[in-house]
């Protein structure tokens, strides 16, 4: 199976700049190798134009929308564009609104679209509601219609995702600017494993989240494409500092992170697996940067293999 990779050099939806610099920054410390060594089938695609963060007029409720939403648009068409059969994307951002982009370009070409989220944040509340007005801790509203700005527009569908089609794993529920408890209450269909239930059982809560969204790691589903969203604001910045906004002393281990992405990644309905948060001025001798890419570039391998075979 064929891996394409395309990059997101953008920070709009951040809390500032910096991870803009990411699809470069992996691609340096050897993304694409890796990933050969691992025994991928890899085709770069080059990057989409991205955004740099800038500061938004002090009164916004929303911020930097436009520059989010014409990023997240330019991921749609890029990822409807390169999706055919026998080929998983790789889309390297960049922050997490860019899930939305990638959920929106697979809809456009695909049925039964469905999205492992596994992020450090659950990724709730609407930015109306938020303290900051910061987009990149919206994904999931915006996939599940509880925000209602344009980014959750930009696909052929409104709302995007609904029952079954979306589970979370990893997130930090005392986040109160993250997670919102009616939205778990409103939708008892909405399995969600925390940071400590994924800590105790990885496997499991990959496990349990797949089959949440009607998938397996054995056979293929009827109509099924899977998106796997991995925010390394996920592993505990104890453990890897990395992430654009640190977690001390929440998330999980990378070699955790590396096993639940594993399972996620091994279904054969596995359409994309979108990478965010990584912040490449947080390291600056390179070293967080070869951790993470060589847990990646391991779980993916092995996880297509598997798939590949059967297993």
């Amino acid at each position: 199976m064929e891996v394409a990779i395309i990059g997101v050099p953008t920070s709009a939806g951040a809390h500032h700049a910096g991870q803009e610099k990411a699809p470069n920054a992996l691609r340096h410390h050897g993304l694409v190798e890796r990933l050969r060594a691992a025994g991928v089938e890899v085709t770069d695609l080059g990057d989409v134009e991205g955004a740099t963060w800038a500061p938004d007029n002090p009164d916004a409720e929303v911020r930097n929308l436009d520059a989010v939403v014409a990023v997240a648009i330019r991921v749609a068409d890029a990822v409807a564009a390169a999706q055919t059969a026998g080929r998983v994307l790789l889309v390297v951002g960049g922050d997490c609104t860019i899930t939305v982009g990638v959920v929106a370009g697979l809809q456009r070409v695909l049925d039964g679209v469905r999205v492992a989220y596994f992020d450090g944040d659950a990724d709730l509340v609407s930015p109306r509601r938020s303290h900051s007005g910061i987009l990149d801790a919206t994904g999931v509203a915006h996939l599940l219609g509880i925000a209602d700005t344009a980014l959750g527009q930009i696909g052929p569908r409104f709302l995007m995702l609904g029952p079954g089609e979306l589970t979370l794993l990893g997130y930090d529920p005392s986040d109160a600017d993250s997670v919102d408890q009616s939205a778990f209450s409103d939708r008892p269909w909405l399995v969600h494993a925390t940071d400590a239930q994924v800590r105790e059982d990885p496997t499991g809560c990959a496990q349990r989240a797949l089959a949440a969204i009607g998938l397996s790691t054995g056979h293929p589903a009827h109509s099924a494409a899977l998106v796997v969203h991995f925010d390394v604001d996920a592993v505990d910045s104890g453990d890897l500092a990395l992430a654009d906004y640190p977690h001390y002393g929440t998330g999980v281990p990378l070699e955790v992170a590396g096993a639940v992405l594993e399972r996620l990644l091994a279904t054969p309905d596995l359409a994309a697996l979108v990478l965010t948060e990584v912040n490449p001025t947080h390291d600056p001798s390179g070293g967080l940067l070869d951790r993470y890419l060589e847990t990646v570039a391991t779980a993916l391998g092995r996880a297509l293999s598997g798939a590949n075979t059967g297993a």
